[in-house]
This record gives C-alpha cells, sequence and structure tokens, in this order.
C-alpha cells in the first residue's frame, strides 16, 4: 500500500507581513494620528540617509530597509523597525549576523546604521499565524554599542509601551553619565576647597540662572569669570522677586548664600567659573529640561555630602526617585490634592508630586497653574536644606514656592490654612532632636483634612515598638487615625544608609478600628542592584514590580508570601513580616544554604559583640 504524502503548505513572508500588519491594526496604530506606519521606505530624509548603504547582503547594492519603520510625528529622535520572516527557524541566528535569512538578525543591522542618530526600538518577528507567532524586541540607543533585549515573552505592543521603553533606556543611561559628570564635578570642587553645602548652593544657583533665557544666551560672551559671577547674582536676585514679590525676609538667607559664592577666588581664578556655567549647562541643565520633574537637585546634594560627615549625622537621606513616584501612585493624588511633606528636606517628594499632578492636569495651564501657587506645601526647618528646597521647586516650574523655612511642630496653624489632603514624608531618622519618627506622622496627619492620606517612610525599628514612648505614640496614632497599610521596604533602599525600613499609610481623623483589617505587602525586592555607590535597575524589573505592588495595593490582594489582611492595635508590630506565611514551594535549596550561613553567622556576630547581632539582608 502506498504512502500519501501530503506536501506543507509553503511558507510566504508576505504572510507574516500581512499578520503584522493585523496586529498593528489592532493595537490602534493606524487610528492615532500621531503614529506613522511607513511599509518597506520612509518618507523621513533622515532615516533614509541613515539607512543608504544598510543592504542585508555583502554584495549587494543600495539600501535596505526593513518590512516596516514607526515613528512618532512628535518624537523626532526615535524609530521602530520591524522584519519579518515567514519560518520560525528563521526567527534568530546563533551569531546574529545572518541579516538577510534571519528576523532578529535583520532589524538588528538596520537599528546598528539607525542607532548612529536616534534611539532604536528593533523587532523581529517570525511565523504565518498568532498561535505560532514569535516576536523578539530589543533596543539600541543612539551612540550606545550594547543591544539590549525588551519585553521578553511579549507579543505586538502598542506605540506608548515602545515609547515608554525607549525613554526609560534613555533616561538610564543620561542620568548614569550625568551622575558621572556629578561625581568627577564633586571632586574637583573638592580639590578647590568649595564647602560641600557651598557645592550644592553654587550647583542650583547656576541651574537657576540658566533658567533666564537672557543669562543663557548671553554668558559665553563675558570676558571674565569675575564679571559672569556678579552677571549670575543679578539674574538669580530677579529669578527669586519673580518667585515671590516683596518678599525679601523669605529668600534673604538664599540670597546671601549666592552672594557667598561671589567670594570665593578659586571659581573665579583663570576663568574656571565660566568653564564650569558651561559644563552644567551642556550636561546637567539640559537633563533636567528632557526630563521634566525629576529630582536632580536632591540626588547632587547627596553627591555633594560624599565627602562630609555632619549631614549624615542629622539623618539626611535622599529617598529614591521611584519611590517619591510611586507613593504619588498609591497615595491617590489627583489634579485637585494638595500635598504636604512637613519635612521636605530638598523636596523630593513635592517634585514628584508636581510631575503626577500635572500630569493629571492633561494640558490645562490654569489648572497647573494652580497647582504650583497654591497645592504644593513643604516645611523644613535647617537654613541651607531649605535653600536647596526653594530653588529645587523654582527649577522644576513652581514660580509661586510654599516652603516653609520653619519647624513643622510650631507652623501648624500656617500649614493647616492650605488645606492639605495628601501628606508625603521621610522623616529624618535619629537626627539626635529626641523627636521619634512618627511625631513627625502625627504632625503630618494633625494638618490634613478628614479623610486625608499620608504616607511616610520610617525605620521598622517604629513599627515594632511594644512599650514605653513608642507604644504610646503608636496608641495616640491609633486614637485619632487609622493606620490603613503597612509595606516592607528593600533593604539598602539608601544606599549605605543601614536602617531597614517600611513604609505606613494612615487615614486621618478616622479613628483605628482595631476589628478592622489592615493591608500589609512585603515590598523587599523592587529589582534595583547597587551598582557604583547606587542602586540601579540594571535588569528593567522596576516596571513589572511597580505594576504588581500598586495593583496589589489597590485591590488590596492577599498572596501568600507577599501580603495579607491582618487586624492590628498599637501593642502589636506593624509590619508584614510579623503575619506573613511562607509559600515552601518556592524555598530552593539555595535559599535554605543562604540562611543557614546568615544564621551561623548571626551566632557568630552574638559572640564576638557579646550579645548583640546585627546583619542585613544581603549577608
Amino acid at each position: 500500500m502506498s504512502r500519501v504524502v501530503v506536501p506543507k503548505r509553503a511558507r510566504n513572508e508576505g504572510m507574516t507581513e500581512q499578520l503584522v500588519y493585523r496586529n498593528l491594526q489592532r493595537l490602534g496604530y493606524f487610528d492615532d494620528d500621531s503614529v506613522l506606519v511607513e511599509p518597506k521606505k520612509s518618507e523621513k530624509p533622515q532615516i533614509q540617509k541613515l539607512l543608504a548603504s544598510a543592504t542585508k547582503r555583502s554584495k549587494g547594492r543600495g539600501a535596505g530597509y526593513p518590512d516596516y519603520i514607526i515613528r512618532g510625528v512628535q518624537q523626532e529622535d526615535v524609530a521602530i523597525v520591524i522584519e519579518c520572516k515567514a519560518d520560525t527557524a528563521k526567527h534568530v541566528s546563533a551569531n546574529l549576523n545572518q541579516f538577510a535569512d534571519y528576523a532578529v538578525d535583520g532589524a538588528r543591522l538596520y537599528a546598528d546604521y539607525l542607532s548612529k542618530e536616534l534611539d532604536v526600538l528593533y523587532i523581529g518577528v517570525s511565523g504565518q499565524n498568532d498561535k505560532e507567532l514569535k516576536v523578539s524586541h530589543f533596543v539600541k540607543l543612539r551612540g550606545e554599542q550594547e543591544h539590549k533585549e525588551v519585553l521578553k515573552d511579549c507579543g505586538l505592543q502598542g506605540f506608548p509601551s515602545y515609547l515608554e521603553q525607549l525613554r526609560n533606556h534613555r533616561f538610564r543611561v543620561d542620568y548614569s553619565a550625568l551622575l558621572d559628570y556629578v561625581g568627577g564635578l564633586n571632586k574637583q570642587l573638592h580639590g578647590k576647597r568649595i564647602p560641600e553645602k557651598q557645592r550644592a548652593i553654587l550647583f542650583s544657583g547656576i541651574l537657576l540662572a540658566l533658567e533666564d533665557h537672557t543669562f543663557r544666551s548671553t554668558y559665553k560672551h563675558h570676558e571674565d569669570s569675575a564679571s559672569l559671577m556678579d552677571t549670575l547674582i543679578t539674574r538669580v536676585s530677579r529669578i527669586l522677586d519673580a518667585a515671590s514679590p516683596n518678599s525679601d525676609e523669605k529668600f534673604s538667607g538664599l540670597r546671601d548664600e549666592f552672594a557667598s559664592i561671589q567670594r570665593s577666588p578659586a571659581l573665579i581664578r583663570d576663568g574656571y567659573f565660566k568653564e564650569l556655567v558651561q559644563e552644567i549647562e551642556q550636561n546637567v541643565y539640559s537633563f533636567v529640561k528632557n526630563n521634566e520633574y525629576h529630582d536632580i537637585i536632591s540626588r547632587c546634594y547627596v553627591e555633594f555630602l560624599r565627602y562630609a560627615n555632619d549631614d549624615g549625622s542629622l539623618g539626611i537621606v535622599l529617598t529614591p526617585t521611584h519611590i517619591t513616584q510611586l507613593f504619588c501612585e498609591i497615595s491617590g493624588l489627583n489634579k485637585n490634592s494638595v500635598v504636604l511633606d512637613n519635612c521636605c528636606g530638598t523636596a523630593g517628594f513635592l517634585v514628584a508630586a508636581m510631575g503626577k499632578m500635572t500630569q493629571l492636569a492633561h494640558g490645562d495651564k490654569a489648572k497647573i497653574e494652580a497647582i504650583k501657587k497654591s497645592q504644593l506645601i513643604g516645611v523644613e526647618y535647617q537654613p541651607h536644606i531649605y535653600n536647596l528646597a526653594v530653588s529645587n521647586m523654582i527649577i522644576h516650574g513652581d514660580g509661586k514656592s510654599n516652603i516653609l523655612h520653619d519647624d513643622c511642630f510650631k507652623a501648624t496653624s500656617r500649614v493647616k490654612s492650605f488645606k492639605p489632603t495628601v501628606a508625603l514624608l521621610n522623616p529624618p531618622f535619629n537626627d539626635g532632636s529626641g523627636i521619634d519618627e512618627l511625631e513627625f506622622i502625627e504632625n503630618a496627619l494633625e494638618c490634613l483634612e478628614p479623610n486625608g492620606i499620608a504616607i511616610a517612610i520610617v525605620p521598622m525599628s517604629c513599627a515594632m515598638y511594644s512599650k514605653g514612648a513608642g507604644l504610646e505614640l503608636k496608641s495616640r496614632l491609633l486614637r485619632h487615625h487609622s493606620l490603613e497599610a503597612s509595606m516592607s521596604l528593600p533593604n539598602q533602599l539608601f544606599n549605605d544608609k543601614g536602617a531597614n525600613t517600611c513604609a505606613l499609610v494612615f487615614r486621618a481623623h478616622v479613628p483605628h478600628d482595631e476589628r478592622k483589617m489592615t493591608w500589609f505587602g512585603y515590598w523587599r525586592d523592587d529589582g534595583f542592584v547597587k551598582s557604583k555607590r547606587r542602586r540601579e535597575d540594571s535588569a528593567d524589573r522596576w516596571s513589572s514590580i511597580r505594576e504588581k505592588w500598586i495593583s496589589s495595593f489597590v485591590n488590596q490582594t492577599v498572596e501568600t508570601g507577599f501580603s495579607l489582611k491582618q487586624a492590628v492595635g498599637p501593642g502589636d508590630e506593624w509590619l508584614c513580616e510579623a503575619y506573613l506565611e511562607t509559600d515552601y514551594s518556592k524555598i530552593t535549596r539555595a535559599d535554605f544554604e543562604r540562611d543557614v550561613k546568615r544564621y551561623a553567622l548571626y551566632n557568630l556576630m552574638l559572640e564576638i559583640n557579646g550579645g548583640c547581632g546585627d546583619i542585613d539582608e544581603d549577608g
């Protein structure tokens, strides 16, 4: 009996291109006038030029083009390219150099040419139907050598998702370069014997002056640094006058700080100051303008303190940007919220809140002006920190800064007059004043309108008080306000600062009902790892972790090993760890070995330290 051979259906690359087209259509690419999808060839001269010699064959002639080029009308510096192959076996080669025959390889070639001037997200697609479709995404940034795979195990995505990937990767590269520059600048200024606090004021003063168009367009024409310094002080004074007219007393300290810079021979000698202004414009000002509402002043202040000893003892730490932005999300703030930070430091939380509320205003200019004029309230006691906070807010567009130079415990009535509805704070840790971190939370809650939400970062020890003054503080808080949630935060959140922390969420002026369940989250892994003295999201994990954290918080989900609900009173621990069940199915041999080693090390430290052992989770 003869065997009937049924021929396999011929694979057609055109079918894959049509499949991609239908997916793009489903994702809304052709309904959005701000997005251009160009098959085979782009109308943009810059792209034509860059691809003019991008043939996929070693002896080919003329330009090569991907199957699809996607670009945004408003995004001149980015491009998305898609290369299709019919057979999934031709998706990607072992060495990524078979440009004519493999989807990812071909897309990679085009990205190499385009990334000479553009940030590129390139996509290899193979298969003949949705079920077998393979999709791989990579990012190649302008001027960078690295090809970074992103969106693993994902199908084709919408244009906003791709744009976010490109922006996030560009930000990470530019931010790392910026911090490297600031680190070098700090060493320079240290070598010139400029005091740490004066470095930060100098830095913020130059950024403030660069906000003035006249100064920015004329400073290079000054013949010497001394005259340029005079001009800078004049321009900064005008900016302060515009920010708060008739408030000489409010900004007198800041003016004095800037004026003191004039008396530094090391800055004006040999034209150094002029060079410094130009460097900061190129390396910092452009970053600030391209990354609006990112708190670079605070980050640089921490860098400038690297050689100082005093402020560390005052408990001053920088709240990481991804945490300030996260708190803005989970606080539920909207465009009408009034946000308070009663120990605002350099104003990181307020800058993040300004950015979020401005985004929620959707371009309403009157509302955005109102947000900046009267909906952001800060209190800072230390003069030099206050000056930096004011500078920070003005640089980020807050023309009527409501930063009060005061003791928050004495400014309660003034703060209440603004009727704040949300408080975001990171009170000073162990600052030697004898004021407990929970007292700052109590003060913020007192200032809030009824049902307002306060979110604060505190050492875990505050959530564990079970006797004495600490227990009384917890009792007082719950007599007047309710504990809505507690989230244990990552170790080394503040880099070299050793305190393990948690975030406490309170509802103002609603007494705590001990029968009501409080939500607890185990937010110990944010995907960031320590690198070059700072924590970075090097593996691109934060985006997905952030979404899980927000979703679990908003929906109050319960998940073994991650979150739970528990009724608590003042004498209980306000930490997830106290009630968390272990998901034993996720424990690996490596976990077991690590914890045995930790336990052994802990016992050794007990013996060495005479009964006091302390190790963090990183061993």
